[in-house]
Protein backbone atom coordinates (compact mmCIF):
# COMPACT_ATOMS: atom_id res chain seq x y z
CA UNK A 1 0.00 0.00 0.00
CA UNK A 2 1.39 3.30 -0.75
CA UNK A 3 1.26 5.95 1.84
CA UNK A 4 1.12 9.62 0.52
CA UNK A 5 2.26 12.64 2.22
CA UNK A 6 -0.22 15.87 1.75
CA UNK A 7 1.26 19.02 2.84
CA UNK A 8 -1.10 22.05 2.80
CA UNK A 9 0.21 25.47 2.16
CA UNK A 10 0.30 27.88 4.75
CA UNK A 11 -2.59 29.56 2.78
CA UNK A 12 -4.39 26.17 2.97
CA UNK A 13 -4.03 25.73 6.28
CA UNK A 14 -6.25 29.00 6.71
CA UNK A 15 -8.79 28.11 4.18
CA UNK A 16 -9.36 25.00 5.98
CA UNK A 17 -9.50 26.38 9.61
CA UNK A 18 -11.41 29.28 8.35
CA UNK A 19 -14.08 27.04 7.04
CA UNK A 20 -13.78 24.69 10.09
CA UNK A 21 -15.21 28.07 12.26
CA UNK A 22 -17.84 28.92 9.82
CA UNK A 23 -19.41 25.28 9.92
CA UNK A 24 -19.55 25.29 13.48
CA UNK A 25 -20.39 28.75 14.34
CA UNK A 26 -23.39 27.89 11.83
CA UNK A 27 -23.82 24.48 13.75
CA UNK A 28 -23.90 25.90 16.99
CA UNK A 29 -26.41 28.54 18.79
CA UNK A 30 -23.85 28.91 21.63
CA UNK A 31 -21.77 30.51 19.28
CA UNK A 32 -22.70 33.64 17.98
CA UNK A 33 -20.10 37.06 17.32
CA UNK A 34 -17.30 34.40 19.70
CA UNK A 35 -19.88 35.15 22.33
CA UNK A 36 -21.24 32.13 24.14
CA UNK A 37 -25.70 32.05 24.90
CA UNK A 38 -26.22 30.46 28.11
CA UNK A 39 -28.95 27.77 28.95
CA UNK A 40 -31.76 29.01 30.67
CA UNK A 41 -33.79 27.86 33.65
CA UNK A 42 -37.47 29.95 34.07
CA UNK A 43 -38.43 29.08 37.39
CA UNK A 44 -41.99 30.47 38.43
CA UNK A 45 -43.77 29.95 41.84
CA UNK A 46 -47.65 29.66 41.94
CA UNK A 47 -49.35 32.93 43.72
CA UNK A 48 -45.56 32.73 45.93
CA UNK A 49 -45.94 36.47 47.39
CA UNK A 50 -43.41 39.45 47.30
CA UNK A 51 -42.85 38.56 51.31
CA UNK A 52 -42.80 34.90 51.32
CA UNK A 53 -39.01 34.59 50.58
CA UNK A 54 -37.11 34.89 53.69
CA UNK A 55 -34.39 36.65 51.69
CA UNK A 56 -37.59 38.92 50.65
CA UNK A 57 -37.95 39.66 54.93
CA UNK A 58 -40.16 36.86 55.59
CA UNK A 59 -38.67 35.68 59.32
CA UNK A 60 -41.67 32.94 59.70
CA UNK A 61 -40.31 30.92 57.25
CA UNK A 62 -36.89 29.11 56.06
CA UNK A 63 -35.96 29.43 52.74
CA UNK A 64 -31.91 28.28 52.35
CA UNK A 65 -31.63 27.34 48.92
CA UNK A 66 -33.38 30.76 47.29
CA UNK A 67 -31.67 32.84 50.06
CA UNK A 68 -28.42 31.31 49.07
CA UNK A 69 -29.43 31.60 45.45
CA UNK A 70 -30.43 35.73 46.11
CA UNK A 71 -26.69 36.14 47.11
CA UNK A 72 -25.17 34.86 44.34
CA UNK A 73 -27.02 36.85 41.91
CA UNK A 74 -29.61 39.73 41.54
CA UNK A 75 -32.73 40.31 43.88
CA UNK A 76 -35.19 42.90 42.57
CA UNK A 77 -37.09 44.23 45.32
CA UNK A 78 -39.96 46.34 42.39
CA UNK A 79 -40.65 43.36 40.39
CA UNK A 80 -44.19 42.68 39.16
CA UNK A 81 -45.94 40.04 37.43
CA UNK A 82 -48.28 40.75 34.48
CA UNK A 83 -51.35 40.14 36.28
CA UNK A 84 -52.82 39.53 39.77
CA UNK A 85 -54.06 36.30 38.21
CA UNK A 86 -52.53 33.34 36.97
CA UNK A 87 -53.26 32.42 33.19
CA UNK A 88 -52.49 36.51 31.94
CA UNK A 89 -49.13 36.42 33.62
CA UNK A 90 -48.45 32.71 32.32
CA UNK A 91 -49.50 34.19 28.44
CA UNK A 92 -46.96 37.45 29.00
CA UNK A 93 -43.74 35.09 29.95
CA UNK A 94 -44.73 33.23 26.51
CA UNK A 95 -44.94 35.95 25.03
CA UNK A 96 -43.17 39.08 25.83
CA UNK A 97 -46.96 40.69 25.48
CA UNK A 98 -49.05 42.27 27.73
CA UNK A 99 -52.28 40.30 28.73
CA UNK A 100 -54.16 43.38 27.43
CA UNK A 101 -52.80 42.97 23.63
CA UNK A 102 -53.23 39.42 24.34
CA UNK A 103 -56.91 39.75 25.62
CA UNK A 104 -55.89 36.83 28.16
CA UNK A 105 -57.44 39.13 31.01
CA UNK A 106 -58.22 36.91 33.74
CA UNK A 107 -57.76 33.12 35.10
CA UNK A 108 -58.28 30.55 32.54
CA UNK A 109 -61.59 28.99 33.53
CA UNK A 110 -62.61 32.17 35.65
CA UNK A 111 -66.66 33.17 35.73
CA UNK A 112 -68.93 32.53 32.63
CA UNK A 113 -69.38 34.59 29.86
CA UNK A 114 -71.31 38.42 31.24
CA UNK A 115 -70.51 37.78 34.75
CA UNK A 116 -72.37 40.64 36.40
CA UNK A 117 -71.55 40.70 40.47
CA UNK A 118 -74.88 40.93 42.30
CA UNK A 119 -75.46 44.50 43.22
CA UNK A 120 -73.53 46.07 40.63
CA UNK A 121 -73.99 47.61 37.10
CA UNK A 122 -70.70 46.06 35.40
CA UNK A 123 -70.56 43.10 33.58
CA UNK A 124 -67.07 41.78 32.61
CA UNK A 125 -66.00 41.51 29.21
CA UNK A 126 -65.08 38.22 27.04
CA UNK A 127 -61.76 37.22 27.47
CA UNK A 128 -59.43 34.80 25.81
CA UNK A 129 -59.18 31.45 27.71
CA UNK A 130 -56.24 29.94 26.12
CA UNK A 131 -52.65 30.73 23.75
CA UNK A 132 -53.80 30.40 20.75
CA UNK A 133 -52.01 28.49 18.28
CA UNK A 134 -51.00 31.65 16.16
CA UNK A 135 -48.74 33.40 18.67
CA UNK A 136 -44.93 32.65 17.98
CA UNK A 137 -43.95 31.85 21.70
CA UNK A 138 -40.49 32.40 23.53
CA UNK A 139 -39.75 28.36 23.35
CA UNK A 140 -40.34 28.07 19.52
CA UNK A 141 -37.75 30.60 19.30
CA UNK A 142 -35.19 29.02 21.49
CA UNK A 143 -36.28 25.41 19.54
CA UNK A 144 -35.34 27.07 16.00
CA UNK A 145 -32.07 28.41 17.70
CA UNK A 146 -31.60 25.11 18.28
CA UNK A 147 -32.27 24.69 22.06
CA UNK A 148 -33.65 21.45 23.59
CA UNK A 149 -37.03 22.90 25.28
CA UNK A 150 -38.38 21.36 28.49
CA UNK A 151 -41.43 22.58 30.15
CA UNK A 152 -42.21 20.72 33.75
CA UNK A 153 -45.30 22.29 35.98
CA UNK A 154 -48.55 24.32 35.67
CA UNK A 155 -49.14 25.61 32.27
CA UNK A 156 -53.07 26.92 32.64
CA UNK A 157 -53.12 27.89 28.84
CA UNK A 158 -54.88 25.26 27.06
CA UNK A 159 -58.59 25.50 29.10
CA UNK A 160 -61.46 25.12 26.19
CA UNK A 161 -64.78 25.89 27.48
CA UNK A 162 -67.64 23.66 26.92
CA UNK A 163 -69.06 24.03 23.16
CA UNK A 164 -65.76 25.59 22.22
CA UNK A 165 -64.54 25.00 18.54
CA UNK A 166 -61.34 25.17 17.46
CA UNK A 167 -58.15 23.47 18.81
CA UNK A 168 -59.01 20.72 21.65
CA UNK A 169 -57.30 21.05 24.97
CA UNK A 170 -54.68 18.44 24.43
CA UNK A 171 -53.45 20.56 21.38
CA UNK A 172 -53.12 23.72 23.04
CA UNK A 173 -50.07 22.48 25.80
CA UNK A 174 -46.78 22.94 25.71
CA UNK A 175 -46.08 20.23 23.65
CA UNK A 176 -47.53 22.13 20.79
CA UNK A 177 -46.41 25.41 21.75
CA UNK A 178 -42.40 24.89 21.47
CA UNK A 179 -41.80 22.41 23.77
CA UNK A 180 -39.82 19.02 23.63
CA UNK A 181 -40.91 17.79 26.36
CA UNK A 182 -44.27 18.64 28.60
CA UNK A 183 -44.02 17.19 32.62
CA UNK A 184 -47.50 18.15 33.85
CA UNK A 185 -48.82 21.24 31.89
CA UNK A 186 -52.07 20.96 30.83
CA UNK A 187 -55.66 22.90 31.54
CA UNK A 188 -55.38 22.41 35.42
CA UNK A 189 -55.48 25.75 37.67
CA UNK A 190 -53.80 23.89 40.57
CA UNK A 191 -53.38 20.18 41.69
CA UNK A 192 -55.98 17.44 42.48
CA UNK A 193 -53.44 16.40 44.90
CA UNK A 194 -49.62 17.32 46.18
CA UNK A 195 -49.03 13.63 46.14
CA UNK A 196 -49.09 10.63 44.32
CA UNK A 197 -51.59 9.52 42.63
CA UNK A 198 -51.22 13.08 41.10
CA UNK A 199 -54.85 12.40 38.98
CA UNK A 200 -52.81 14.96 36.17
CA UNK A 201 -53.02 13.47 32.65
CA UNK A 202 -49.52 14.86 31.96
CA UNK A 203 -48.04 13.06 34.75
CA UNK A 204 -47.59 9.46 35.09
CA UNK A 205 -47.58 8.15 38.23
CA UNK A 206 -44.41 6.33 39.93
CA UNK A 207 -44.01 5.93 43.46
CA UNK A 208 -46.98 5.79 45.92
CA UNK A 209 -47.18 8.99 48.24
CA UNK A 210 -44.26 10.98 46.49
CA UNK A 211 -44.34 14.63 47.02
CA UNK A 212 -44.93 16.44 43.69
CA UNK A 213 -42.08 19.61 43.73
CA UNK A 214 -39.54 16.38 44.32
CA UNK A 215 -40.97 14.76 41.51
CA UNK A 216 -41.03 17.72 38.69
CA UNK A 217 -37.53 18.43 40.64
CA UNK A 218 -36.11 14.96 39.51
CA UNK A 219 -37.95 15.34 35.68
CA UNK A 220 -36.16 18.80 35.34
CA UNK A 221 -32.90 17.12 36.28
CA UNK A 222 -33.66 14.18 33.70
CA UNK A 223 -34.69 16.42 31.34
CA UNK A 224 -31.46 18.21 31.28
CA UNK A 225 -29.45 14.87 31.29
CA UNK A 226 -30.82 14.04 28.51
CA UNK A 227 -28.57 15.50 26.25
CA UNK A 228 -25.30 17.27 27.47
CA UNK A 229 -24.19 18.24 24.29
CA UNK A 230 -26.77 21.12 23.35
CA UNK A 231 -27.86 24.09 25.39
CA UNK A 232 -31.49 23.59 26.84
CA UNK A 233 -34.21 26.02 27.83
CA UNK A 234 -36.28 24.87 30.75
CA UNK A 235 -39.41 26.19 31.89
CA UNK A 236 -40.05 24.68 35.25
CA UNK A 237 -43.37 26.14 36.74
CA UNK A 238 -43.90 25.15 39.88
CA UNK A 239 -47.72 23.78 41.04
CA UNK A 240 -46.72 24.75 44.67
CA UNK A 241 -48.10 27.36 46.46
CA UNK A 242 -51.43 27.15 44.76
CA UNK A 243 -53.87 25.39 47.01
CA UNK A 244 -54.96 22.80 48.25
CA UNK A 245 -52.69 23.58 51.12
CA UNK A 246 -50.88 20.23 51.21
CA UNK A 247 -46.94 19.30 52.62
CA UNK A 248 -44.76 16.95 53.99
CA UNK A 249 -45.98 16.22 57.52
CA UNK A 250 -42.24 16.63 59.20
CA UNK A 251 -42.70 20.06 57.83
CA UNK A 252 -46.04 20.95 58.83
CA UNK A 253 -45.11 19.49 62.04
CA UNK A 254 -41.92 21.85 62.22
CA UNK A 255 -44.06 25.02 61.44
CA UNK A 256 -47.07 24.09 63.79
CA UNK A 257 -44.61 24.97 66.69
CA UNK A 258 -41.09 26.48 66.12
CA UNK A 259 -39.31 25.75 69.51
CA UNK A 260 -39.57 29.56 71.54
CA UNK A 261 -41.71 30.81 68.41
CA UNK A 262 -45.32 31.37 68.42
CA UNK A 263 -47.46 28.94 66.47
CA UNK A 264 -48.29 30.06 62.47
CA UNK A 265 -51.09 30.79 61.60
CA UNK A 266 -51.18 28.56 58.36
CA UNK A 267 -48.34 25.97 59.44
CA UNK A 268 -49.05 23.92 56.20
CA UNK A 269 -48.61 27.00 53.71
CA UNK A 270 -45.24 27.44 55.38
CA UNK A 271 -44.51 24.06 55.18
CA UNK A 272 -45.07 24.42 51.47
CA UNK A 273 -43.00 27.06 50.93
CA UNK A 274 -40.00 25.25 52.56
CA UNK A 275 -40.61 22.15 50.55
CA UNK A 276 -40.23 23.90 47.25
CA UNK A 277 -37.68 25.31 48.06
CA UNK A 278 -36.34 21.95 48.68
CA UNK A 279 -36.82 20.71 45.37
CA UNK A 280 -35.39 23.83 43.86
CA UNK A 281 -31.90 22.54 45.86
CA UNK A 282 -32.47 19.33 44.29
CA UNK A 283 -31.78 21.00 40.77
CA UNK A 284 -29.44 23.50 42.08
CA UNK A 285 -27.40 21.02 43.55
CA UNK A 286 -27.41 18.68 40.57
CA UNK A 287 -26.50 21.75 38.14
CA UNK A 288 -23.97 22.43 40.64
CA UNK A 289 -22.27 19.40 40.65
CA UNK A 290 -22.26 18.97 36.75
CA UNK A 291 -20.13 21.86 35.91
CA UNK A 292 -23.57 23.75 34.58
CA UNK A 293 -23.91 26.65 36.67
CA UNK A 294 -21.65 28.97 35.47
CA UNK A 295 -22.86 28.37 31.70
CA UNK A 296 -27.14 28.66 33.09
CA UNK A 297 -28.99 31.68 33.29
CA UNK A 298 -31.14 31.12 36.05
CA UNK A 299 -34.41 33.34 36.71
CA UNK A 300 -37.28 32.80 39.29
CA UNK A 301 -40.34 34.81 40.12
CA UNK A 302 -44.09 34.32 40.29
CA UNK A 303 -46.87 34.41 38.53
CA UNK A 304 -49.19 36.99 40.74
CA UNK A 305 -49.42 37.67 44.89
CA UNK A 306 -50.62 35.11 47.32
CA UNK A 307 -54.33 34.16 48.43
CA UNK A 308 -54.92 34.34 51.93
CA UNK A 309 -51.16 34.86 52.86
CA UNK A 310 -49.67 37.86 54.96
CA UNK A 311 -48.59 40.63 52.73
CA UNK A 312 -47.72 42.93 54.91
CA UNK A 313 -46.46 45.79 54.40
CA UNK A 314 -47.85 45.79 50.92
CA UNK A 315 -51.63 45.80 50.83
CA UNK A 316 -54.23 43.63 48.84
CA UNK A 317 -53.58 39.75 47.83
CA UNK A 318 -53.60 37.39 44.76
CA UNK A 319 -56.84 39.01 42.34
CA UNK A 320 -56.17 43.09 43.60
CA UNK A 321 -54.20 45.27 41.68
CA UNK A 322 -52.86 47.16 44.95
CA UNK A 323 -49.27 45.46 45.53
CA UNK A 324 -49.92 42.92 47.31
CA UNK A 325 -51.94 41.36 44.21
CA UNK A 326 -48.87 42.12 41.64
CA UNK A 327 -45.40 42.85 43.27
CA UNK A 328 -43.67 39.37 43.24
CA UNK A 329 -40.57 37.98 43.92
CA UNK A 330 -37.62 37.98 40.93
CA UNK A 331 -34.26 36.63 41.23
CA UNK A 332 -31.45 36.37 38.39
CA UNK A 333 -28.26 33.79 38.87
CA UNK A 334 -26.03 34.10 35.54
CA UNK A 335 -22.12 33.82 36.61
CA UNK A 336 -19.56 35.81 35.21
CA UNK A 337 -22.97 38.46 34.60
CA UNK A 338 -24.88 39.43 37.29
CA UNK A 339 -22.94 40.76 40.59
CA UNK A 340 -23.09 38.38 42.69
CA UNK A 341 -24.79 39.81 45.88
CA UNK A 342 -26.55 42.69 44.26
CA UNK A 343 -29.98 44.24 44.60
CA UNK A 344 -31.91 46.91 42.34
CA UNK A 345 -34.57 48.40 42.99
CA UNK A 346 -35.16 49.26 38.98
CA UNK A 347 -39.33 48.20 38.36
CA UNK A 348 -39.32 45.63 36.19
CA UNK A 349 -42.16 43.03 34.97
CA UNK A 350 -43.20 39.81 33.49
CA UNK A 351 -42.94 40.57 30.14
CA UNK A 352 -39.35 41.72 30.65
CA UNK A 353 -38.39 38.10 30.70
CA UNK A 354 -38.60 36.98 26.79
CA UNK A 355 -37.34 40.37 25.27
CA UNK A 356 -33.74 39.66 27.98
CA UNK A 357 -34.01 36.44 26.65
CA UNK A 358 -33.93 37.16 23.15
CA UNK A 359 -31.23 39.55 23.53
CA UNK A 360 -28.91 37.30 25.42
CA UNK A 361 -29.50 34.52 23.72
CA UNK A 362 -29.46 35.86 20.16
CA UNK A 363 -32.73 34.43 19.61
CA UNK A 364 -35.26 35.33 16.08
CA UNK A 365 -36.39 38.65 17.34
CA UNK A 366 -40.63 39.50 18.34
CA UNK A 367 -41.84 41.96 16.10
CA UNK A 368 -44.16 43.09 19.07
CA UNK A 369 -42.91 43.29 22.92
CA UNK A 370 -44.26 45.20 26.01
CA UNK A 371 -41.09 44.03 27.94
CA UNK A 372 -37.69 45.19 27.93
CA UNK A 373 -34.41 43.54 27.95
CA UNK A 374 -33.20 43.82 31.45
CA UNK A 375 -29.34 43.04 30.06
CA UNK A 376 -28.02 46.25 31.51
CA UNK A 377 -29.54 45.72 34.51
CA UNK A 378 -28.41 42.54 34.99
CA UNK A 379 -24.96 44.03 34.05
CA UNK A 380 -24.99 46.45 37.32
CA UNK A 381 -26.24 49.60 34.95
CA UNK A 382 -29.47 50.41 37.23
CA UNK A 383 -31.59 51.91 34.79
CA UNK A 384 -33.79 51.21 31.88
CA UNK A 385 -35.27 54.43 29.89
CA UNK A 386 -39.06 53.14 29.80
CA UNK A 387 -41.61 55.66 31.20
CA UNK A 388 -44.57 53.32 33.07
CA UNK A 389 -45.37 49.82 33.74
CA UNK A 390 -49.25 49.07 33.05
CA UNK A 391 -51.77 46.40 34.05
CA UNK A 392 -55.02 45.71 33.52
CA UNK A 393 -57.61 43.37 35.16
CA UNK A 394 -61.67 44.01 34.43
CA UNK A 395 -62.90 40.70 35.65
CA UNK A 396 -63.48 39.79 38.43
CA UNK A 397 -60.83 37.10 40.72
CA UNK A 398 -62.40 34.22 41.81
CA UNK A 399 -63.00 35.37 45.53
CA UNK A 400 -64.68 38.13 43.90
CA UNK A 401 -63.49 40.62 46.49
CA UNK A 402 -61.55 42.90 43.92
CA UNK A 403 -62.58 45.96 42.10
CA UNK A 404 -62.42 45.84 38.23
CA UNK A 405 -59.28 48.27 36.96
CA UNK A 406 -56.27 49.18 35.29
CA UNK A 407 -53.27 51.05 36.54
CA UNK A 408 -49.71 52.34 35.87
CA UNK A 409 -46.68 52.76 37.61
CA UNK A 410 -44.80 55.49 36.89
CA UNK A 411 -41.49 56.06 38.42
CA UNK A 412 -42.40 56.35 42.52
CA UNK A 413 -46.36 56.99 41.66
CA UNK A 414 -49.12 54.51 41.07
CA UNK A 415 -51.94 55.38 39.86
CA UNK A 416 -55.14 52.84 39.67
CA UNK A 417 -58.43 53.04 37.70
CA UNK A 418 -61.60 51.62 39.09
CA UNK A 419 -64.31 50.72 36.43
CA UNK A 420 -67.47 50.82 38.86
CA UNK A 421 -67.18 55.05 39.28
CA UNK A 422 -65.11 57.76 38.29
CA UNK A 423 -62.84 56.93 40.98
CA UNK A 424 -58.84 56.81 41.00
CA UNK A 425 -56.70 56.57 43.45
CA UNK A 426 -52.90 57.88 43.44
CA UNK A 427 -49.86 56.41 45.84
CA UNK A 428 -46.50 57.57 46.41
CA UNK A 429 -45.04 53.94 46.56
CA UNK A 430 -41.64 55.47 47.87
CA UNK A 431 -43.10 56.73 51.21
CA UNK A 432 -46.48 54.59 51.11
CA UNK A 433 -45.57 51.40 50.22
CA UNK A 434 -48.57 50.04 51.85
CA UNK A 435 -50.97 52.50 49.53
CA UNK A 436 -52.48 53.63 52.42
CA UNK A 437 -52.30 57.32 51.74
CA UNK A 438 -53.94 58.38 48.95
CA UNK A 439 -52.78 61.70 47.32
CA UNK A 440 -54.92 62.33 43.97
CA UNK A 441 -56.85 65.42 45.55
CA UNK A 442 -53.24 66.61 46.85
CA UNK A 443 -51.31 65.89 43.57
CA UNK A 444 -53.65 66.65 40.92
CA UNK A 445 -50.98 67.35 37.98
CA UNK A 446 -49.55 64.13 39.29
CA UNK A 447 -52.82 62.55 39.08
CA UNK A 448 -53.86 63.75 35.60
CA UNK A 449 -50.75 62.72 33.97
CA UNK A 450 -50.86 59.39 35.18
CA UNK A 451 -54.13 59.30 33.62
CA UNK A 452 -53.80 60.30 30.51
CA UNK A 453 -50.69 58.05 29.97
CA UNK A 454 -52.73 54.96 31.20
CA UNK A 455 -55.55 55.68 28.47
CA UNK A 456 -53.47 56.19 26.03
CA UNK A 457 -52.28 52.44 26.78
CA UNK A 458 -55.54 51.20 27.06
CA UNK A 459 -56.38 52.33 23.58
CA UNK A 460 -52.96 51.13 21.60
CA UNK A 461 -53.42 47.78 23.14
CA UNK A 462 -57.29 47.51 22.24
CA UNK A 463 -57.83 46.56 25.95
CA UNK A 464 -61.41 45.44 26.76
CA UNK A 465 -63.81 47.17 28.82
CA UNK A 466 -66.34 46.26 31.55
CA UNK A 467 -69.70 46.56 29.78
CA UNK A 468 -71.85 49.40 31.84
CA UNK A 469 -75.65 48.06 32.17
CA UNK A 470 -78.19 50.87 32.41
CA UNK A 471 -80.63 50.17 35.54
Amino acid sequence: MTRHNLRLSDRQWNVVLLSTILISTLASPNATNGEKTPNVILIMADDLGWKDLACYGNSSVETPVLDRFAKQGMLFTDAYSASPVCSPTRAAMMTGLAPARLNITNHAAGHPPGFQLPGTQLQTPLWNRNLSLDYKTIAERFRQAGYRTGFVGKWHLSHRPKGSTGPKETELRPEHQGFDLNIGGCDYGGPPSYFSPFKNPAITNRKPNEYLPFRLADECIEFIQADRDRPFFLCWWNYSVHYPFEAPADLITKYEVRGDREPLKNPIYNAMIEGMDQATGRLFHFIHHSGLEDSTLVIFTSDNGPFAANVQPLRGEKGHLYEGGIRVPFIVRWPGVVPAGSVSNTPVISMDVVATLESVCHLDPSRILDGMDLTPVLKGHDHLDRDALFFHYPNYAFHKKNRLGSAIRMGEYKLIKFYDGPEIELYHLSTDIGEQRECSAAEPVVADRLQNRLEIWLQSTKASQPIQLQN
